[in-house]
């Protein structure tokens, strides 16, 4: 695969991967994108600035941060290979903005390939709705009460329909819930997220199989294509998803000002 195609499915999986990420809470200042949702996730909390528009920068950031601290939450402006204008990250860098937060966007350009691998023997992929994987999930993750509210919201309200789902394994101690994920389908496209393991079932493939089984599952249902992202100092998950035939498309990273991060 060539720089410039790789490129443009990095395009694709960024629009895609915006589009499922859409929360309730959503609104545009000229041509930057400003997500409300008070939830974990930052890419449901942020700005993305999609496109340059007239106002100043100066202007489209304050008038920004009176969104975000109207709706009681620190600001952020999520960078990618995309922002626009182009030197945002600079003038950012410029006032003293500290970056954090940097994930890689990969991608699986074909997904034929998938078909044909088992789950183990006694394991099972079985669905569960939005709001009964957001509060596995937050359990999991001792999330609070309104972030699990806050994601469940915006993944059953979501325009790019979500599909969550265990892993499980039936012992004699009854049901083990070995790994659970979500997919976010748009056409050919397919995202996954939250993929997790909970601590006593890592280091065993669960995660593996998972991923597998969430990848046949989204193309018998047409997709073609898959993306995800993850932190850039994820070292196991690269590996894993490196391992599934994933390349690494592009970048991105968040920037705040400093009293937005105490």
């Amino acid at each position: 695969m060539t720089a410039e195609e790789l490129a443009e499915l990095g395009r694709q999986a960024e629009a895609a991967g915006l589009n499922a990420t859409s929360p309730p809470q959503e609104s545009r200042i000229e041509g930057w994108l400003i997500r409300l949702s008070p939830g974990q996730a930052k890419r449901a909390r942020c700005i993305n600035a999609l496109e340059a528009g007239t106002l100043p920068v100066e202007e489209l950031l304050a008038r920004s941060a009176r969104s975000f601290h109207a709706a009681g939450l620190p600001l952020v402006v999520r960078i990618t290979p995309f922002t626009q204008p182009p030197d945002l990250d600079a003038r950012l860098a410029a006032k003293g903005w500290p970056r954090y937060d940097a994930a890689e966007v990969l991608v699986r350009p074909q997904l034929d390939d998938v078909m044909g691998w088992p789950l183990p023997g006694g394991q099972v992929l079985h669905a569960v709705d939005a709001l009964e994987f957001a509060r596995q999930m937050g359990a999991l993750k001792g999330s609070s009460d309104l972030e699990i509210q806050a994601q469940a919201e915006r993944q059953s309200q979501s325009r790019v329909p979500y599909q969550g789902f265990w892993l499980r394994r039936n012992t004699i101690r009854g049901w083990e819930l070995l790994a659970c994920g979500q997919l976010a389908q748009e056409g050919e496209w397919v995202g996954l997220y939250d993929i997790y393991t909970p601590e006593a079932f890592r280091g065993q493939g669960h995660a593996r199989n998972l991923c597998l089984a969430l990848l046949q599952q989204a193309c018998t249902q047409g997709a073609r294509r898959a993306y995800l992202q993850v932190g850039e100092h994820n070292a196991a998950a690269l590996a894993l998803y490196r391992g599934l035939g994933f390349l690494s498309a592009y970048r991105y990273h968040f920037r705040s000002p400093a009293d937005d991060l105490r």
